[in-house]
């Protein structure tokens, strides 16, 4: 009895995660996050709010119903696997943030439930991958800003100690000294606004910008994007890799399959000659 109750759960859960992973369950989950997004956009609006306001809300809490009843199923199909998947807890979290009270204290929650839209990179196959190529590029980003640090404050100290005493406001610390140099490096007014005041009092000033500006922008910068170029392409190469490794799997389990059957035809075909070989001797 324990065992027929145990593989009756076992098949209602199965028939669960079938449901909840159907395309048109999933695209009518990407639907409502979508709407739910429009809804969040629309509650910042006070002239939409004085027309329409008690809908709005009413959508918006309808919606968040839906999540809440997703993420429980998800929760009854999948179990403990559940939490083993970043993914799915991220959406826990995202879900979960929306139904603590924003009163009080944390009425600054009531800011996050846009987090709500984010379950968008969960949903989509595609920005899944582009979230996770960032994700594995992390640690050759953290070498890279690590170099782009030490040069950034090599540069700053530079530019406090020459230009300090002229440019107050733009060099008279490190924190100012740093905080022009990101200036420069997004080339926002760097030439107009910093570079070429700079040099009417220190003419050879431009040694300094321009190879900060050749390092800084274009080598640094440029380094960042091939990381994540890379890391985008392991992901999907990856990922190529584990779908010829489960078609091969699926193929090798067909022709097993095939081998089986043919050897149990064959089996049945020699007992079959061996009954019409003794019909015909008697």
């Amino acid at each position: 009895m324990n065992a027929e109750a145990t593989m009756t759960v076992m098949d209602r859960r199965q028939r669960v995660r079938r449901w909840i992973e159907q395309p048109r369950v999933q695209n009518a989950i990407i639907g409502l996050i979508l709407i739910n997004a429009a809804l969040l956009g629309l509650e910042t609006a006070p002239a939409a709010m004085a027309a329409a306001g008690g809908l709005i809300l009413a959508l918006d809490r309808a919606i968040l119903a839906v999540f809440v009843t997703e993420i429980a199923l998800r929760l009854y199909a999948h179990r403990a696997a559940f939490w083993r998947d970043p993914w799915s807890v991220f959406d826990f979290a995202v879900v979960a943030i929306a139904l603590v009270p924003a009163t009080g204290p944390l009425a600054v929650l009531r800011a996050l439930r846009v987090l709500r839209v984010l379950r968008l990179l969960t949903m989509v196959p595609s920005m899944r991958r582009v979230v996770g190529a960032l994700l594995a590029a992390i640690p050759g980003l953290g070498s890279i800003a690590m170099v782009l640090l030490i040069i950034y404050y090599v540069f700053a100290v530079i530019a406090t100690t020459l230009f300090a005493a002229a440019y107050p406001e733009w060099f008279g610390d490190i924190g100012r000294s740093l905080y022009t140099l990101f200036q420069i490096m997004t080339l926002e007014s760097w030439s107009m606004g910093i570079s070429r005041p700079v040099m009417e009092h220190f003419p050879y000033a431009w040694v300094f910008f321009i190879p900060f500006i050749l390092v800084a922008t274009f080598t640094m910068l440029n380094l960042f994007i091939a990381i994540i170029v890379n890391a985008m392409q392991t992901v999907s190469e990856t990922e190529h890799r584990q779908t010829e490794q489960a078609l091969a799997a699926a193929r090798d389990h067909i022709e097993t399959d095939l081998h089986a059957e043919m050897r149990q035809l064959r089996k049945e075909i020699q007992a079959l000659q061996a009954a019409l070989a003794e019909r015909t001797t008697r």
